[in-house]
């Protein structure tokens, strides 16, 4: 029990903000759950009679490239980035940086908005992947990559607890050793995402951001370039091969 005399002090605490500007290290790979997934989880499709299976083909690559990525409705890109991405990999970085916790970041800290805005070209990335499950299946999956690109993300932090030395040190530590998106460094298997803080006049921020805006994107977008050679290769095997069955798929 505290003495009747000892004082109670309660610090006074306040929120302020800050905007990064970051720059893609790695090429970034989008990968949101598609619109189709999403529906065959409340309703699931009849099943198809072999008629109807041996008429649809496995993947529609075009629209499974169109599909992956979050989207703005309306803003200066098209391509977006939920902003728990960067907010997960500022919490996850703690992990690895003495003195913090991802519970304290997580409390303490957060991305504003719903999506961020992508700056940068999109291209198609096709890979073998392994699916989710015992057997881990092989699987080619299709999505959308941004080889270049760039990105304002606004931070919200509680100070007294956090500062903005702190914030600055954590956030560049997250685009190093953690990234967003697919294959990032934080699972493991991969490299993509990775990011550097930089100065709002940064040369090749600006190029990006110039270059890579709404309207560079939906006609990347519709022209869906492959990403490399091996994406070509693919690309071209499937639509010679969706022609001469007949299949019904994207263009």
């Amino acid at each position: 029990m505290p003495k009747a005399d000892q004082k109670i002090e309660v610090i006074s605490i306040k929120q302020e903000r800050v905007s990064f500007c970051v720059v893609g290290e790695t090429p970034l790979i989008m990968n949101r759950l598609s619109e189709k997934a999403k529906r065959e989880f409340l309703l699931p499709a009849r099943k198809k009679n072999q008629a109807e299976r041996a008429s649809i083909a496995k993947h529609d690559v075009i629209q499974e490239f169109r599909d992956s990525p979050h989207t703005l409705t309306n803003g200066p890109t098209l391509l977006a980035m939920p902003s728990t991405a960067f907010k997960g990999a500022l919490r996850s970085v703690a992990v690895d940086m003495p003195g913090a916790t991802k519970a304290q970041l997580g409390r303490l800290s957060y991305v504003e908005g719903e999506k961020i805005a992508i700056y940068g070209i999109p291209k198609l990335h096709m890979a073998t992947v392994r699916q989710a499950g015992m057997a881990k299946t092989p699987d080619v999956r299709s999505r959308v990559i941004v080889p270049r690109w760039a990105a304002v993300v606004p931070i919200k932090y509680t100070v007294p607890m956090l500062n903005l030395k702190t914030i600055n040190s954590l956030f560049q530590a997250a685009g190093l050793i953690i990234g967003v998106g697919d294959w990032r460094p934080e699972k493991g298997s991969g490299n993509f995402g990775t990011f550097r803080v930089v100065d709002e006049g940064d040369t090749e921020f600006n190029d990006i951001v110039t270059e890579g805006g709404r309207l560079a994107q939906e006609a990347g977008m519709h022209r869906a370039d492959p990403y490399d050679a091996e994406t070509e290769e693919l690309l071209d095997w499937f639509k010679g091969e969706a022609g001469d069955r007949e299949f019904k798929v994207a263009t």
